[in-house]
């Protein structure tokens, strides 16, 4: 297998996943809030490259499958690490899943 072809099987993989491990020692070593946002943006870095055609290992499923999942979580994590500590935002979120 030529080198060519190797890059690219293994395509942006290895950027998202030093993102991500970046991203858990912040969560572990600094801030959880920080870390978990970062990880979240990292997700959906991932997603941003599987919807401009990046195949490589970051192919899963489909491609509306893999960025529909990426976006949602990273959203998620994202949202999640905002209301870490701020009890007025999860007061809000709460009032909006309520109702």
């Amino acid at each position: 297998m030529s080198r060519e072809n190797e890059r690219e099987r293994w395509g942006p993989f290895p950027l998202i996943v030093a993102g991500a491990v970046a991203a858990v020692l912040v969560i572990l070593l600094v801030d959880p809030r920080w870390g978990g946002f970062a990880l979240g943006g990292v997700l959906m870095v991932a997603a941003a490259l599987r919807f401009a055609g990046f195949d490589g290992q970051l192919a899963v499923r489909d491609k509306k499958t893999d960025v529909v999942t990426l976006i949602a979580f990273g959203f998620l994590m994202a949202l999640t690490s905002l209301a870490l500590y701020n009890n007025e935002f999860k007061a809000w979120l709460l009032s909006l899943l309520a109702g």
